[in-house]
């Protein structure tokens, strides 16, 4: 008799339990078979487990402006710029002149077979171009090469030795994974050391030594571009191939040189990485023409403005936005600049490619 009354009361005490857990909590019957399940009730407001929209943080762009001669003009004000997004004016909230920026550098290394001929120029210039424009105190770099496939043959470092050695000791052989060695890049410099005092602010950049052919790659020409722009990276290409040079009949005086222009398909794969990430396109002829040339790009990365602006669509759905940058009442005066950026949601801070590295 105790025993039956024991169970009775523990009956009654579950079941009073049961009923004041909240009704979402509680175990609910099996559909009959055939039945449609129900949905889910809808989120509280309010509730955290809700869907909650992300939104553009503060979009900055890198950008170099060069006059009819290709000289750097630095000395502009805000005032005398103009942005639109996706042909949309917006206002400019934050201007700097970018002149000490640390830089975060990802040297691509043609090692593929076809690079023989060129592998020894190709390595004496970029010792010489991490020599001139890295600051051991501010700046890194890594260096990958990439045949067959990419492979970081030193990762981030300051020492200047040390990529200097690497660097040396490369070989050439294999086919060539361009393509892929971008997108491996690009990932990297997502995740770029940050400086350790000061603003979390870098510049990430992109120099790629090759003829611009690929044979191997998984990936293709448009992720290798859609990554860097995720990255926020100018991509500054420095191309080994001279078949671009073409024998010249004519003994005019403007062709004296005896050669003219004509950019390979390969070529334009070079110009198009440059051109859609706001980077340049380098096509030399001489051997220290590469020299020249790498000379150019540390000198850009050092005359550089920083715009910054918040996107009148502040909705971070992921897509593309075209981006464009005018100097007002100046139109002999070229910007050089990414094309736009991907409104990617970051809970944690500015979307990736609208990030405080700048381009």
């Amino acid at each position: 008799m105790r025993r039956a009354v024991g169970i009775f009361c523990g009956m009654i005490l579950v079941a009073s339990v049961v009923a004041a857990l909240p009704r979402h909590q509680q175990q609910q019957p099996p559909p009959p078979p055939g039945a449609t399940p129900q949905s889910a009730p809808a989120p509280v407001q309010g509730n955290p487990q809700g869907k909650i929209s992300q939104t553009v943080s503060e979009v900055d762009m890198t950008l170099a402006v060069v006059n009819r001669r290709q000289k750097f003009v630095t000395d502009l004000e805000k005032s005398d710029f103009r942005i639109f997004e996706d042909n949309r004016p917006q206002e400019i909230k934050f201007f700097s002149r970018l002149t000490d920026l640390p830089l975060r550098v990802a040297l691509l290394l043609d090692t593929s077979n076809s690079m023989r001929p060129r592998l020894q120029f190709e390595q004496d210039a970029a010792i010489g171009f991490l020599y001139n424009t890295l600051r051991p105190e501010k700046d890194m770099a890594f260096v990958m090469t990439f045949d067959s496939q990419p492979q970081v043959v030193q990762q981030y470092t300051n020492d200047l030795e040390t990529l200097h050695n690497v660097i040396a000791k490369q070989r050439a052989g294999g086919g060539t994974a361009l393509y892929d060695a971008m997108v491996a890049a690009s990932e990297m410099l997502q995740n770029a050391p940050l400086p350790k005092k000061g603003p979390p602010e870098v510049r990430r950049v992109i120099v790629v030594i090759s003829d611009g052919e690929d044979n191997l790659s998984s990936r293709t020409r448009e992720d290798a571009t859609d990554e860097a722009r995720r990255a926020g990276t100018a991509v500054y290409t420095i191309s080994t191939s001279t078949k671009w040079v073409v024998p010249e009949e004519s003994t005019s005086v403007t062709q004296q040189m005896n050669r003219k222009w004509a950019h390979t398909e390969y070529d334009k794969v070079l110009d198009q990485f440059a051109d859609e990430t706001g980077g340049r396109a380098f096509f030399p002829y001489e051997v220290d023409d590469v020299a020249q040339d790498f000379m150019d790009i540390g000198t850009e990365l050092r005359s550089q403005y920083l715009l910054g602006y918040l996107p009148g669509n502040s909705v971070a759905d992921g897509k593309y936005r075209k981006v464009k940058v005018e100097v007002v009442g100046h139109k002999d005066l070229e910007v050089r600049t990414r094309k736009g950026y991907y409104a990617v949601p970051n809970p944690n801070g500015p979307v990736p490619g609208a990030n405080p590295s700048g381009n």
